[in-house]
C-alpha cells in the first residue's frame, strides 16, 4: 500500500482544488461581484472618469465586469463619394474583471482600437487572484495600470522604440524597450 501513498495525495490535493472552485464561485457573488462593482463605480466618480461599468451574467461562473470608455468616431473617415464620408468607430479600451472557470478572477485591459484600421492589440493580463485577494488598494492599481496603457495608446509615437535584439544566446540581460515612464 505505501506505493499509493503519492496517489492518495494527490487524489487529496485534486479534491481539495474542486472544494476550493466551489468556494471561489460562492465568494464571487456573495462578495467580490458586489465590492468590485462598488469599489470601481465609487473611484471613477472621485477621479471623474466618464466610463460605463456593467456585468455580462449571461454564463453563470463565468461572469465578467467591464468598465468600459466607450465607443466614439475616430475622427478618421472613409471618403464615399464628394457629399459622403463613413467615420471609423473606436473602442476606447475596457478593464475587465472576468471570472474564470474554476472561481478564480483574471483582470486585464483591452486596448483602444479603432475598426477598420489595423488589428486590435492583444489584450493586457494584469494578474489571476482568488476572490479573497482582491482588494481596494488593487482596484485602484488596477485602473492606474488602465489609465497608463490607454493613454500611451492613444499618445502613440517613437519616443521608446523598441530596442533591436542581438543575435545570439545571452539574450536574458537585454531589455526590450527602454522606459524611463515605469
Amino acid at each position: 500500500m505505501e506505493d499509493l501513498l503519492s496517489l492518495q495525495t494527490r487524489v487529496r490535493r485534486y479534491q481539495e482544488v474542486l472544494g476550493n472552485t466551489e468556494n471561489y464561485r460562492k465568494d464571487w457573488h456573495e462578495q467580490l461581484k458586489p465590492f468590485i462593482l462598488g469599489r470601481l463605480k465609487t473611484i471613477t466618480e472621485a477621479v471623474q472618469l466618464d466610463c460605463k461599468i456593467e456585468v455580462k451574467d449571461q454564463m453563470r461562473n463565468l461572469e465578467t465586469i467591464i468598465l468600459s470608455l466607450g465607443v466614439s468616431k475616430s475622427g478618421i473617415y472613409e471618403k464615399i463619394d464628394e457629399d459622403t464620408e463613413k467615420a471609423f468607430i473606436k473602442s476606447n479600451g475596457a478593464l475587465i474583471y472576468q471570472q474564470l472557470f474554476n472561481g478564480k478572477v483574471q483582470v486585464m485591459i483591452i486596448y483602444p482600437h479603432i475598426e477598420g484600421y489595423g488589428k486590435p492589440g492583444q489584450p493586457k493580463i494584469i494578474a489571476i487572484y482568488r476572490p479573497n485577494e482582491i482588494k481596494e488598494p488593487f482596484i485602484v492599481r488596477h485602473l492606474e495600470d488602465f489609465m497608463k496603457e490607454v493613454t500611451g495608446w492613444e499618445d502613440f509615437d517613437d519616443d521608446n522604440p523598441p530596442v533591436s535584439r542581438p543575435i545570439g544566446f545571452d539574450m536574458a540581460s537585454v531589455p526590450s524597450r527602454i522606459d524611463d515612464e515605469s
